[in-house]
C-alpha cells in the first residue's frame, strides 16, 4: 500500500541574540565629604544594545560624568554591577579593565586631551601603538583623512583650532575600531557652527563603523540625534 509522504519542515530557529554591550544593575556611587557620605549615583539600571546611540542628559552635578567613568571601568562603584561585553568589571583588576577598554572602547572628551608634545598623526597613532597594531601609522593617516585633516597631520595641537583638535580627538577614538564610544560633552568647548560640524562628523563615523555611542551632553539638539535619551536627576535615572 502506497502512502503519500508529507514533507514537514521544522521552523527555522532564529540565531541567538547577542548580549547587550553594556548592562548596569543597581549602580550606586558614594564618596566621602566633610558632611559625611555623599551619594552621586543611586540604584541606576541601564541596558545598552549594540549599535545604539544613547544620550545621557541632566543638570550639572546630576552624575553624568561619574556614570560615564563607571561604565568605562575607570572607577569602580560603591555598589551594583556593570557588565561590558558580558564581562563583569568588578571581576577584573585595574590592568584587566584597561585591557578590556583597549580592545573595545574609545573616548572623546570636551577638552580634547591631546598630548601637546605630539603632532596630530602621533596623537592618533598612540592608542594603536599601545594596542600593538603593526600598521599604526597607516591606520592613523587614513583616519585623519576621514576627518578631513590629512594635510595637517604634522601640526601640533597648539597649531590647530579647537574644532580641528576635536577632529583629531575623534580620529584617535575611532582609529582602534572600538565597539563602544564614550563622548563627554564633545562639542562643549566649541562655537555653535564648529560644534555642529563636529557633531555631524561624530554621528557619520558612528554610523559607518556601527559603533555603540554613549553621549553626555547639555545640548538638546545633539541629544535629539541619538536613538534614545536617558535623564539623570540628582543621581537617579529617569
Amino acid at each position: 500500500m502506497l502512502t503519500e509522504s508529507t514533507d514537514i519542515t521544522a521552523p527555522a530557529r532564529e540565531p541567538p541574540r547577542p548580549p547587550p554591550i553594556l548592562e548596569v544593575r543597581h549602580l550606586t556611587q558614594r564618596v566621602p565629604s566633610p558632611e559625611g557620605s555623599l551619594t552621586i549615583l543611586e540604584a541606576v539600571d541601564l541596558t545598552i544594545e549594540r549599535g545604539e546611540s544613547i544620550a545621557v542628559v541632566g543638570a550639572s552635578g546630576s552624575g553624568k560624568t561619574t556614570l560615564l567613568s563607571l561604565l568605562a571601568g575607570l572607577d569602580l562603584p560603591s555598589a551594583g554591577e556593570i557588565r561590558l561585553h558580558g564581562q563583569r568589571l568588578a571581576d577584573l583588576d585595574e590592568d584587566g579593565r584597561a585591557a578590556l577598554r583597549a580592545r573595545h572602547v574609545g573616548f572623546v572628551f570636551q577638552s580634547f586631551h591631546l598630548l601637546g608634545a605630539l603632532n596630530a598623526l602621533e596623537n592618533v597613532m598612540l592608542p594603536l601603538e599601545l594596542a600593538g597594531a603593526r600598521n599604526a601609522r597607516t591606520r592613523a593617516e587614513r583616519t585623519l583623512e576621514e576627518v578631513g585633516l590629512g594635510a595637517r597631520k604634522r601640526h601640533y595641537p597648539n597649531q590647530l583650532s579647537g574644532g580641528e583638535q576635536q577632529r583629531v580627538a575623534i580620529a584617535r577614538a575611532f582609529a582602534t575600531g572600538p565597539d563602544l564610544l564614550f563622548a563627554d560633552e564633545p562639542t562643549g568647548n566649541l562655537d555653535h557652527r564648529t560644534g555642529a560640524q563636529v557633531a555631524d562628523l561624530l554621528f557619520e563615523l558612528n554610523r559607518e563603523n556601527q559603533t555603540t555611542l554613549v553621549l553626555v551632553t547639555h545640548d538638546a539638539a545633539l541629544a535629539g540625534r541619538c536613538t534614545r535619551r536617558v535623564e539623570l536627576v540628582s543621581g537617579r535615572m529617569r
